[in-house]
Parts: C-alpha cells; sequence; structure tokens
C-alpha cells in the first residue's frame, strides 16, 4: 500500500510543524503579504491551514471552514500574492525535508484553488 505524502511526512503533527514556521518565519515577516493576516486570529488561520494542508498531502479531510470564496472575500488576492504564498509554502515543505516530488503534488492542489481566491 503507497503512503500518502500526508503519511510520509508525519501525520498532522508534522504539518502543524510547517504552517507555524510558513508563518512565523516566511508569511508574517514579507511585507508584500503580511497585511492579509493583520486582523486575522492566527491561531485559528492555523489550525484552518493546518487541516486545508493535511489535506492538500493526502490526509484526512477535517477542513470546515468556509468556502475558499467565502474566506478570501474582500481581500482582493491578486495573483502575484496568490504566487508569493504558494512560494513560501513550497519554501516551508522544502525545510521540513519535503521530497521535491510531494512539494510538487502539494503546490499542485494549492494552485487549483488559485481562482477561488485572488479577485475576491
Amino acid at each position: 500500500m503507497t503512503q500518502t505524502i500526508y503519511e510520509k511526512v508525519g501525520g498532522e503533527e508534522a504539518v502543524a510543524k510547517v504552517v507555524d514556521y510558513f508563518y512565523s518565519e516566511l508569511v508574517l515577516k514579507d511585507d508584500t503579504v503580511n497585511h492579509f493576516f493583520k486582523n486575522t486570529d492566527m491561531e485559528k488561520q492555523r489550525k484552518h491551514q493546518t487541516k486545508f494542508i493535511s489535506f492538500a498531502l493526502g490526509g484526512p479531510n477535517q477542513y470546515s471552514g468556509k468556502s475558499m470564496e467565502k474566506a478570501h472575500q474582500g481581500l482582493n488576492i491578486q495573483p502575484d500574492h496568490f504566487d508569493t504564498i504558494a512560494k513560501h509554502l513550497q519554501h516551508a515543505l522544502s525545510h521540513f525535508g519535503v521530497e521535491e516530488s510531494d512539494i510538487e503534488v502539494a503546490i499542485e492542489k494549492v494552485a487549483s484553488l488559485r481562482n477561488d481566491i485572488i479577485y475576491k
């Protein structure tokens, strides 16, 4: 039986570490995108993102938040903002030793949501 990327990286606990690094060290230190999070409950955001990324890596779908479209409504996220966030996710996964081919799979899943996120 083939392991999912989620299982390979160590499950939800490992994904939570990636998400913490993603926000603390990358996103929130990047002035081109951190303004999107200035009124955000970051603890709640981290929990949602952990569930979402777990699912994107082949883990269980426990995401029960708003639709991607609703969650990003009124933010007017531009394509370059989306690309920056995706690049930070790629970097965070790489930082924790996730294989390049597995990162590509995860980024493809994220990219499939692009139209639900940008220009809202």
